[in-house]
């Protein structure tokens, strides 16, 4: 794609990525630091995090599709290499099922009952904990902390710019 000014490791991969775009040895790098054994592979259970920290959102669900829908002791005990892992990358690259800024809010907006650009951080609480991929009430804390203003209304517009940046 293009060549990065080496400003450092770490601040070098970072400045391609972004200025550039991941190129196929971007994506070998960050599969490269989740392998912890040292064989060039990684478990099952890291490739969604593999993909997300290549700034891809796909679900636990596409991603057990992709692996072919493995058991839980599969998903630890199995590993992928590199070139297993890059056609399910390219298939959730490609996939037109990507949701964005506007379709988070507009999602939102549903449960907007005064029409102000607030939810009720309660029925906020209760819609992740229940639909889609259920999320703990540990995982539901730490994403809504600091989000609800003194009368436990979230602005869902703030709140989904703060969700697509964690």
């Amino acid at each position: 794609m293009g060549r990065a000014v080496n400003v450092g490791t770490s601040a070098t991969f970072l400045l391609h990525f972004e200025t550039f775009g991941p190129s196929a040895a971007d994506y070998r790098e960050a599969f490269g630091l989740f392998d912890r054994v040292g064989d060039n592979k990684v478990a099952y259970n890291q490739v969604a995090d593999i993909m997300r920290a290549l700034g891809q959102n796909p679900t636990n669900k596409e991603v057990n599709r992709l692996l072919g829908m493995p058991s839980a002791d599969d998903m630890t005990a199995k590993r992928v290499e590199f070139e297993g892992f890059l056609p399910m990358l390219q298939t959730i690259i490609n996939s037109p099922n990507k949701a964005g800024y506007d379709d988070y809010v507009e999602g939102l907006r549903v449960f907007d009952k005064e029409g102000n650009g607030t939810v009720m951080g309660a029925e906020l609480r209760i819609v992740l904990s229940t639909l889609g991929e259920k999320m703990s009430a540990d995982e539901i804390d730490a994403l809504m902390a600091g989000q609800e203003d003194e009368n436990g209304c979230v602005n869902y517009e703030t709140f989904v710019k703060h969700i697509m940046s964690v």
